[in-house]
């Protein structure tokens, strides 16, 4: 079969498309025959093996698990002997986490992992990224934010996949939104009901004589100290992006500041409560309060040309591989 083969970590010139063995199905797992999967910032940030302390868990010197991507959908074509749940010809979607795997043209999970079957009325590729962008999202502003109608946040990188999921799921929890985004995005942004939207190019959002209760970074690009002013009291600073200073920023202002800053590892959590989101965000979706966009499309054979958009910081919502039409 074709797979997408990361053979070191660098720029978009280590990742070739290259012939590698079907994987065969084990008793507990499903083979599907996978028709989308997503290229995020996070996929970006997999490539280039940065933060370079995650090389520890990744790989030292490349990828132990060589063929990348985590989100994925398509059509089971082979069930293991003792799985249940599922059966063959069933749409499905979901994500692989840190065994990776999904850009490639068929895939082996397990059927107990973080899958499942097509909710009505919705299309594979639009659920094919659901646990990238919008599983975050729903994950850090319920489980880190406890987020309601009476609290205001920003949410930066608001064009992004994470960041646009999220405005989407906080103003459908009723909170007062404000987006920042570059001056392209900022109508798109606009569209998704954001209740103030702010041009990072001509201004800053922490400048603005206004406190909110969150700030949610999707992009890590402003950091706990830089956001720290524009907090309420005891309001939380939160990002998707692991670094060291927020590692040392969550301890510190976990003892010494009513202000915190908070990250989680969202592909991590238990299987039946990221099951039990997914839900939640499956029904945003049938009740049109979440809607995805497609941004740009690109082939198996096309993977560098993917990851070199994603890089360039100018998508907005998710880019999706096409795998088998």
């Amino acid at each position: 079969m074709k797979a997408v083969v990361a053979q070191g970590y660098g720029p978009t010139d280590v990742l070739k498309v290259m012939d590698v063995p079907m994987p065969e199905v084990r008793d507990d797992e499903v083979r599907i025959t996978l028709q989308f999967s997503g290229v995020s910032q996070a996929d970006a940030m997999m490539r280039k093996g940065t933060p370079k302390f995650a090389r520890l868990f990744l790989g030292l010197s490349k990828p132990k698990n060589a063929i990348p991507g985590t989100s994925f959908a398509g059509i089971i074509e082979a069930v293991g002997q003792n799985v249940t749940q599922f059966q063959v010809g069933d749409a499905v979607y979901g994500e692989t986490s840190v065994s990776f795997g999904a850009h490639a043209q068929w895939l082996c999970v397990k059927a107990d992992g973080l899958i499942r079957k097509l909710p009505a009325n919705l299309e594979l590729e639009n659920v094919a990224t659901l646990c990238d962008g919008p599983l975050t999202a729903y994950n850090f502003l319920t489980e880190l934010a406890h987020l309601s109608s009476e609290q205001s946040i920003v949410i930066n990188g608001a064009s992004g996949s994470i960041g646009s999921a999220a405005v989407q799921i906080a103003k459908s929890f009723g909170a007062h939104v404000t987006a920042v985004c570059s001056s392209a995005n900022v109508q798109w942004v606009k569209s998704l009901r954001a209740d103030v939207v702010v041009d990072y190019q001509t201004q800053d959002f922490t400048q603005l004589n206004t406190s909110y209760d969150v700030i949610f970074d999707t992009v890590g690009k402003r950091n706990f100290a830089q956001c720290k002013s524009a907090l309420k009291s005891h309001g939380q600073y939160l990002s998707p992006v692991l670094t060291l200073p927020l590692l040392f920023n969550m301890l510190f202002s976990h003892f010494f500041s009513n202000k915190k800053a908070k990250f989680t590892p969202t592909g991590l959590s238990p299987i039946p409560k990221l099951h039990q989101q997914l839900a939640a965000i499956e029904i945003l979706m049938q009740n049109q309060q979440l809607k995805m966009n497609i941004d740009r499309r690109y082939s198996l054979n096309d993977i560098q040309a993917a990851h070199e958009y994603v890089d360039s910081e100018r998508k907005k919502g998710v880019v999706l591989l096409t795998i088998n039409p």
